[in-house]
């Protein structure tokens, strides 16, 4: 009987840490403080940097504002996902929706209360991200095109929160700012691509529903020929010391991206062009770390 409860308690927090994404949330923070180190704060000596309590209690709201909003997403999406997604959902309910809905404002109030600790503009700029998420989960994101877009400036939004926290204005960190943005505008129109059989079955008017596969194609193949540029003059015009390795691997993973989005019609085949995507994103995380490593060793 012990057992069976510990199983069940285990498959319990398996099926919230799937909720809210857990492993997002943990690539979210490390591109942060990688973020403060290497391009927010460069100048600053590495351990100031690390043991910065405002930037540790920015970093914490931002996770826990990113999980509860995963959690709303995911109640808002419940019957989406089971069409779309069904093996994840069987995990997910795992979890009744009143523990979830109990567990989305606890995280909302120890979010407000990490960022009192910086200060009162903080709290407010962390109420306001708060409701932004629940107003796109709630409305927005049925809708074309506003719904992308939103989506994608909620996802950068943990990022901008410690550009303006170091006040760094600097070119290159818009030009990073620009190619992430628009990476992340390519995901989240090629999701709606890989769901649209739940979009449509829930009448979510997405741009594929709306506008058509072939005019989502064109559309993402634009976005993506931006992204390119973008990552070239990055390459060309920016110091980022080894960190042009990852851009070149970027941008020939777009072009087999390009490539393979010509030819799909299947949820197979956006399921791959999603995946490209989402490595180009975790691997540019950790590609940070070669923007300049001699001048972080001598900073320590």
């Amino acid at each position: 009987m012990l057992s069976r409860r510990r199983k069940h308690i285990l498959l319990k927090f398996f099926g919230l840490f799937s909720v809210v994404r857990g492993y997002n949330v943990l690539v979210v923070v490390i591109a942060q403080y990688l973020a403060s180190i290497y391009i927010f704060a460069h100048t600053k000596p590495v351990k100031s940097v690390l043991l910065d309590i405002n930037l540790l209690m920015l970093v914490l709201a931002s996770s826990a504002t990113i999980a509860s909003g995963y959690i709303i997403n995911n109640f808002y999406d419940s019957e989406k996902d089971l069409i779309n997604k069904p093996r994840k959902t069987m995990l997910d309910r795992l979890v009744s929706q009143n523990t979830k809905l109990s567990f989305y404002f606890v995280l909302n109030f120890v979010a407000v209360v990490f960022a009192s600790y910086v200060s009162f503009k903080a709290v407010i700029f962390f109420s306001i991200y708060i409701f932004a998420i629940w107003f796109y989960s709630h409305r927005l994101k049925k809708r074309p095109l506003v719904g992308n877009l939103v989506s994608a400036i909620l996802t950068v939004t943990p990022f901008f929160v410690i550009f303006i926290y170091y006040q760094n204005f600097e070119h290159v960190v818009f030009a990073h700012g620009i190619f992430l943005f628009l990476l992340i505008s390519m995901r989240e129109l090629t999701k709606d691509l890989e769901n649209i059989k739940g979009d449509l079955a829930l009448n979510y008017r997405t741009i594929p529903v709306v506008y058509g596969e072939q005019m989502s194609k064109l559309m993402l193949t634009i976005v993506a020929v931006l992204t390119i540029v973008s990552a070239v003059l990055l390459i060309l015009f920016f110091e980022i010391g080894y960190m042009y390795y990852f851009f070149y691997l970027s941008i020939m993973l777009l072009l087999i991206y390009l490539i393979i989005l010509l030819k799909s019609n299947k949820k197979t085949h956006y399921l791959i062009l999603h995946n490209i995507l989402k490595f180009i994103i975790v691997t540019g995380v950790f590609s940070i770390l070669l923007i300049d490593v001699s001048v972080v060793l001598n900073r320590i």
